[in-house]
């Protein structure tokens, strides 16, 4: 009993590391409760594309900034915001599919992010982090912006709850309703844009999907009501976190991966054992 008490208790010695557990459960949850609505209304591209679209953002505001994070954060989130709502405003149009249009601002996006970080060395080691995550470089001033954002991103969740559940089960219904669909979509684009702004240097641009996917897939297999599942598919999120922020620190793997892996073998095993069936 000793001894895993010490497996656990020893890796909080070190700050960066309770900095870096402290980040790894807010994504964890944040992600986690925002993924159960990509999940429900099929935007798991959407979610990877927007990820990957915001990097002209990053790079901007890392070198307008010199490395300044409180920069970084803004143009990262003033990018994921309009990309979000071109590609809505694409989708809405119906003159293109909706997995079409985000398909071209995807790869466009990306390309643009690559070309503005390898016009300097200097900043492509540090850009690097922002691609695959660097929970344990996060620092007080990194959380208490992650914190903000997440924070926000529930606040909002908690208050249009009702408005956001029906569009995600039944637009038409929300239509008869006479419920603003239009805003409401956007709105929700705009708060997976937020949440993954708020989980850049956790998990990184490149993993984003992962944690907006994974925990509230599982958790759909497990709960057929939508609290249920919220509440589920935070907490998988939160503990994969956890667990492999400590995977990282006794085996020496790179931290976002870990955290990532560990929220797929969750899924794999309830997948496996789980008698509940449906179509995400």
């Amino acid at each position: 009993m000793a001894e895993w008490w010490d497996l656990l208790v020893q890796p909080l010695q070190y700050p960066f590391m309770v900095r870096a557990l402290l980040a790894a459960i807010l994504v964890g949850m944040v992600c986690g409760i925002v993924g159960c609505f990509v999940v429900l209304r099929g935007m798991a591209f959407f979610g990877d594309a927007l990820s990957h679209s915001i990097l002209p953002g990053i790079a901007i505001g890392y070198l307008l900034g010199n490395g300044g994070r409180g920069p970084l954060f803004l143009w990262a989130m003033g990018t994921a915001v309009l990309v979000a709502l071109f590609i809505g405003a694409i989708a809405q149009s119906g003159r293109l599919k909706e997995d079409t249009s985000i398909g071209i601002i995807f790869a466009g996006m990306f390309a643009l992010g690559v070309a503005l970080i390898s016009t300097s060395r200097s900043y492509s080691v540090d850009l690097i982090h922002f691609l695959f995550g660097d929970v344990l470089g996060v620092a007080w001033s990194d959380l208490i912006w992650s914190s903000i954002l997440g924070g926000g991103v529930l606040l909002v969740l908690l208050a249009f709850y009702k408005e956001f559940v029906i569009i995600a089960f039944d637009e038409t219904l929300a239509r008869t309703l006479r419920l603003p669909t239009r805003r409401l979509y956007y709105g929700l684009l705009i708060l997976i844009a937020v949440t993954i702004v708020s989980a850049l240097q956790t998990v990184g641009v490149a993993l984003m999907l992962a944690m907006l996917v994974t925990p509230p897939a599982t958790a759909f297999l497990l709960t057929r009501r939508l609290p249920v599942m919220m509440a589920v598919s935070a907490g998988i999120g939160a503990l994969g976190g956890v667990v492999g922020l400590y995977l990282s620190y006794y085996i020496g793997v790179a931290s976002g991966a870990a955290m990532v892996l560990v929220c797929t073998a969750a899924f794999i095993v309830v997948l496996l054992f789980s008698k509940r069936r449906g179509h995400t």
